[in-house]
């Protein structure tokens, strides 16, 4: 939960406003890890959160 929370306050300071939805969250994550910004055992922790709240791939 903590990394979820430093993940929407990161994603607002970024992005100037609160995610809509959850999908949002994570496709910024995947581009985290993409750019080398998050390691893979952050994606995959910040990525079950977000699967338990319905986040779907596109």
């Amino acid at each position: 939960m903590l990394l979820l929370n430093a993940l929407i306050f990161q994603f607002k300071y970024v992005k100037s406003r609160k995610p809509v939805h959850v999908n949002e969250l994570l496709d910024y994550i995947q581009n985290q890890y993409i750019i080398g910004k998050i390691s893979i055992w952050e994606y995959k922790l910040i990525f079950c959160e977000l699967d338990k709240r319905g986040a779907k791939k596109p």
